[in-house]
């Protein structure tokens, strides 16, 4: 039986529908995902050599398309702002055009199905108007991979080049835009991120490490360590990328990730990360107001309060991600930024740390 697509769209306006999505099907799907990803990547490294199916070139491709968009879009003079880019605007509308024709690149992929995975794939950069990055959009990525291995682009074989190749190059990618447009944190301080931005890495990361038999998570505070396996490891990776760009310990800029160095093994992070997850993220009403739901991860739960309600009750009706309440707040990258010559832009890994007070 054919499957009716249908457009995503957001559902989630009450705490009352919040609980009803906690305890549904589309909940456990996307619950479940994160934990058989999880599982494939225990003691693997990234620059293990995988098996790359069709399916999975196809996306890495799909991803390379993304990233050259990126560089032939480069950043507007700006100067008199430490906001994110307008020109991340003119990227997100290319990505938004140009989506459905990558999709009929997908092997297998029935072409029905294509405004249905372009939206999940299109809010996965960013959000247009805000200029701003959260959790929210790094579900979206997740959304859309749930969507390819429902609809048999990939496998179950599939699941360790998912994270390691594919959800790996995702991060990478952002790093770009990030570094190119200054990226807002979504909500008032990245609260539903780990560094700003990003949660999965962290989570996925500490998987990689579970059983490792001489690195603990209090050697995130060891730089030559970390340098060392940044390499092989998304969680290392990302510490070096927050020190890239922040100065001063851990223990000011990344309390969380400070206070998870003191637990004394990898198991114990992971799966504290994905009941992190659960409940910073998914169990969120700023962020899962914005999630979105098609045929794929349908909502099936209590419909919205009228518009009185809304006002006066749980609803929100901001645009953006994440603590959607709070005031923008500029990137590290337009804070490192200030600190350079004028007229020298930011690129990514190599720029000035933050000074802290």
């Amino acid at each position: 039986m054919s499957i009716a697509f249908e457009i995503p769209a957001k559902r989630v306006l009450s705490s009352t529908q919040l609980t009803a999505f906690q305890s549904s099907a589309t909940y456990n799907t996307i619950t479940s995902y994160i934990e058989v990803l999880n599982a494939s990547v225990v003691g693997v490294k990234l620059t293990d050599a995988h098996p790359e199916s069709l399916g999975i070139n196809a996306i890495l491709r799909l991803l390379d398309r993304i990233e050259q968009l990126a560089h032939e879009t480069p950043p507007v003079e700006n100067k008199a702002s430490r906001f994110g880019n307008p020109a991340f605007r003119s990227f997100y509308d290319k990505v938004q055009s140009l989506a459905p024709s990558l999709h009929a690149d997908l092997p297998g992929l029935d072409q029905n199905a294509t405004p249905e995975l372009t939206t999940y794939f299109s809010q996965a950069w960013g959000n247009r108007e805000r200029i701003d990055y959260g959790s929210g959009m790094e579900l979206n990525f997740l959304c859309w991979l749930i969507c390819l291995d429902r609809l048999q682009v990939v496998t179950a074989n599939d699941h360790t080049a998912l994270v390691t190749l594919v959800f790996w190059r995702y991060i990478q990618i952002m790093r770009v835009l990030q570094s190119t447009y200054w990226l807002e944190p979504a909500g008032s301080h990245g609260v539903w991120g780990l560094d700003d931005y990003h949660f999965l890495p962290f989570l996925f990361g500490s998987s990689q490490l579970r059983g490792h038999k001489f690195v603990r998570p209090k050697a995130i505070h060891d730089a030559e360590i970390v340098d060392e396996l940044s390499k092989d490891y998304m969680y290392f990776s990302c510490i070096k990328f927050i020190n890239s760009i922040k100065t001063a310990s851990l223990r000011w800029h990344s309390p969380m990730l400070d206070d998870i160095s003191a637990v004394k093994t990898w198991e114990k992070v992971n799966s504290g990360m994905i009941k992190m997850y659960q409940a910073e993220v998914l169990g969120k009403l700023p962020v899962m107001q914005h999630f979105l739901f098609g045929s794929i991860l349908p909502y099936e739960g209590p419909p919205p309060p009228s518009s009185d309600e809304s006002h006066h009750g749980d609803g929100h009706t901001h645009e953006g991600w994440g603590d959607c309440c709070g005031i923008p707040v500029p990137s590290a990258f337009a804070a490192a930024q200030m600190e350079r010559e004028p007229g020298k832009r930011i690129e990514g890994p190599g720029i000035r740390p933050v000074p802290f007070d």
